[in-house]
């Protein structure tokens, strides 16, 4: 296979990258000058940018028709963004990365050795990032409950940089799931990997659209699509609450017939009342994630919308 020509893709999601494209585009078309016996195809998908994104991708294009643009009708998200970026890749093997160039595009290079040796997936782990304090322990949280709860084994500084063989993209888009992330979903799939560490670079252009409530969110789809430890969670503090409060109830009887404590009135009934709601409240709310996402796949709306196609 490694004196064979490969097709390769690279799909790269696009939201506010209008400060980024110039750059972005010229460093991919390189690639061809350092990877031989390679014939690339470049995948952007516009997720509903309102900047000059789509026009200057769509610019490129007709000086490089190895570039497809999609063009999704809103923003759906980063996630179904790429999903829309595999459909409509059609290398031998696939490359994911974002637009910032906080991610280094030369490192394919080594992917596709690792690739054309057997590897159906290549990840790229990030051993350290230029990021501030905040973001780090956001990241490494998330990272660490992810692994330790959910997916055993997870790299300690996550990924969202990679290649993937056409195999796993097919089996990504059999799958068809919403509300999850792409990222946990190939490596869940459990293919031999292969991790090249590096260290993820500051964002040099452009404002980040990665917001807090995005964050949040991609925490709780993480969780609800590969653990059960939100529900056993809840099974747990229910169990231990009914023992407590059986324990709390022998010890009041006891006392009161025995006179060692006086019943003093309504505040402790209604302190374990509240206790008792607030924590009810808080498995309600467990299980309102988990039905709404039960509805949203039980609708089969689809993960996104193209609106338009330049390919």
């Amino acid at each position: 296979m490694n004196s064979e020509r490969v097709k390769f893709s690279i799909v790269v999601p696009i939201y506010f990258n209008e400060p980024n494209i110039p750059h972005t585009i010229p460093r991919l078309q390189r690639l061809e000058q350092v990877i031989p016996n390679c014939d690339f195809e470049y995948v952007f998908v516009d997720d509903g940018s309102k900047d000059k994104s789509l026009q200057l991708l769509i610019e490129a294009r007709e000086k490089d028709q190895r570039i497809k643009v999609i063009k999704l009708s809103k923003n759906f998200g980063s996630m179904s963004a790429i999903q829309a970026g595999l459909k409509y890749a059609t290398g031998d093997c696939v490359g994911i990365i974002a637009a910032d160039l906080q991610d280094p595009p030369e490192l394919f290079e080594k992917m596709l050795e690792y690739w054309k040796s057997g590897k159906k997936v290549v990840l790229g782990t990030r051993s350290d990032r230029e990021e501030s304090i905040s973001q780090k322990i956001f990241s490494n949280t998330y990272y660490y409950l992810l692994r330790k709860f959910a997916l055993k084994g997870y790299p300690e500084g996550g990924f969202d940089f990679l290649l993937v063989d056409r195999q796993v993209v097919n089996e990504i888009l059999e799958i068809r799931e919403k509300n999850t992330n792409i990222m946990s979903l190939i490596y869940w799939l459990g293919h031999e990997r292969e991790y090249i560490p590096y260290v993820r670079q500051e964002r040099k252009l452009g404002k980040s659209r990665w917001t807090l409530s995005k964050k949040i969110k991609l925490f709780i789809d993480s969780f609800v699509s590969f653990s059960y430890t939100p529900i056993r969670f809840m099974s747990l503090i229910g169990v231990l609450t009914a023992v407590l409060s059986f324990i709390y109830g022998v010890f009041v009887v006891v006392s009161t017939l025995f006179g060692i404590i006086e019943l003093q009135g309504w505040t402790t009934i209604i302190s374990l009342i509240t206790f008792l709601l607030g924590i009810i409240m808080i498995m309600l709310g467990i299980i309102g994630e988990y039905l709404w996402r039960i509805l949203d796949e039980s609708r089969d709306r689809p993960s996104y919308v193209v609106d338009e196609t330049f390919e």
